[in-house]
């Protein structure tokens, strides 16, 4: 099917929503992160144009119209490896998952169960860096990375964007009245030599004009 607008003949791979890291086969670590931003740049995406590769965490959101795939995941691992096989060919990596930082180091097979000895300890280790590791492919597709602060959002925001040699971060201020679980929400985007504000809007407006700017800077680096 061919398609008109900003990103026709792009591919892009977008991972949206949380990941769950278990504990046993009752329990898990886990965040809040709903899914709805980044669905709603998948659908901005196919929109414009892109075909569409969305890698998507346990959440409850109908797969945007216009997906090429959706893939279903549960864990952080689980999402780098669907996201490794996406990336052949992609153009434009967009980062919008929840990651979780950090799982339990021994997982068990059997509920643990409350005894004398008290609340167990868990030992946490660190799962992969899915955004640095695509940040470090060659060939390097566009990448694009999501920070959700509660405090000096452009600062961390900042050294993120260094830090993971991204292109272009989006970055939003997360409190009980906006961000994750709501409907709407605001962006600062950051890139090396500058950044945008993006206004407090409903996700599916604000994700539209996202994947503007993300398209318009995609195309400045193609032509650099």
């Amino acid at each position: 099917m061919s398609r008109e607008g900003a990103l026709a003949g792009v591919k892009a791979v977008i991972d949206a929503g949380p990941t769950y890291e278990d504990i046993d086969p009752v329990r898990f670590l886990g965040n809040r992160s709903s899914g709805k931003m980044g669905f709603a740049v998948a659908e901005a995406a196919v929109q414009a144009g892109a075909e569409v590769i969305l890698i998507a965490g346990p959440v409850a959101l109908p797969t945007p119209p216009g997906v090429a795939r959706r893939v279903d995941v549960r864990s952080a691992r689980q999402m780098r490896d669907a996201v490794m096989r996406a990336m052949d060919g992609a153009d434009i990596f967009i980062a919008a998952a929840a990651v979780a930082d950090w799982r339990v180091a021994d997982y068990s097979a059997r509920k643990i169960k409350k005894g004398p000895a008290g609340a167990p300890v868990l030992e946490l280790v660190e799962n992969p860096d899915i955004l640095a590791e695509v940040a470090a492919r060659d060939p390097r597709p566009f990448v694009v990375g999501f920070a959700a602060e509660t405090d000096h959002v452009t600062e961390h925001a900042r050294e993120k964007l260094v830090r993971k040699k991204l292109d272009l971060l989006a970055a939003n201020r997360v409190d009980e009245n906006i961000g994750i679980g709501t409907d709407d929400n605001a962006l600062e985007l950051i890139w090396t030599d500058g950044s945008e504000t993006l206004p407090r809007a409903g996700k599916s407006e604000l994700a539209k004009a996202l994947v503007a700017r993300i398209a318009a800077h995609y195309h400045a680096r193609r032509r650099a």
